[in-house]
């Protein structure tokens, strides 16, 4: 089965990082973005991919190239100009013929969950759910008395979308030509109840948006044994 990374945006809110690289090779812990999600999706036997490529595009390609030095095979789907996730997907198409279903994911994240629970059989379009994170600090009361501090934790009652995704073939019927997948096919599916979720509620997971977040995403990954 192949899996395929959107990793043609611009990451306007890196800049100046991304005024000379895409987003997607921005280093964590010495290495790219992208290439730590090749060798995530790797490690659970997906070994085919193609990945959307549009923005500074070369630096990306000049990186992981065929795949070979990984242990993989790549290819690659070039906008000329930008598409949106949904476009990004469906100008994926002609290279995901023949598959009858595929993984997708997001370029600006990293993660360690098992992508093999989105399949459901593998009929099933999924998106791959983890707790939301506060952006800031909690401070635990008990009247007027403060206990203690919480350190951005966690909240276990509240879901976020990952950003890792299960298609099947089907999906391209509801793609845009240029537009984000998060506000066209994904509402629709929801509105016909095709779409499923999983919950990860024990996993690494972190989203690339800004400087901080490259500093702290190293630190948790050292934290978490991640290499």
């Amino acid at each position: 089965m192949k899996a395929v990374i959107l990793a043609g945006g611009f990451g306007k809110r890196l800049r100046p990082l991304t005024d000379q690289i895409p987003k997607p090779m921005i280093e964590v812990r010495d290495l790219p973005i992208i290439e730590w999600q090749v060798k995530w999706l790797s490690s659970f036997g997906i070994k085919e991919f193609i990945i959307c490529v549009g923005y500074l595009k070369e630096h990306i390609i000049n990186h992981i190239g065929s795949g070979s030095r990984l242990g993989v095979k790549v290819g690659y789907a070039v906008e000329e100009e930008p598409l949106g996730t949904g476009g990004a997907l469906k100008n994926a198409e002609g290279l995901l013929s023949g598959q009858k279903e595929f993984f997708m994911v997001n370029g600006d994240i990293l993660t360690n969950l098992d992508p093999g629970m989105l399949r459901d059989g593998g009929n099933a379009h999924a998106l791959a759910l983890v707790p939301l994170r506060s952006p800031f600090g909690v401070v635990e009361v008990k009247g007027s008395q403060v206990l203690g501090f919480v350190e951005k934790p966690r909240i276990t009652d509240k879901w976020i979308n990952a950003g890792v995704y299960h298609f099947t073939s089907d999906v391209f019927s509801y793609l845009p030509e240029n537009g984000n997948i998060e506000v066209t096919a994904l509402p629709a599916l929801a509105k016909e109840g095709r779409l499923n979720a999983a919950k990860y509620d024990s996993v690494f997971w972190r989203s690339i948006d800004s400087h901080k977040d490259i500093e702290e995403a190293a630190k948790e990954m050292q934290a978490a044994g991640l290499s």
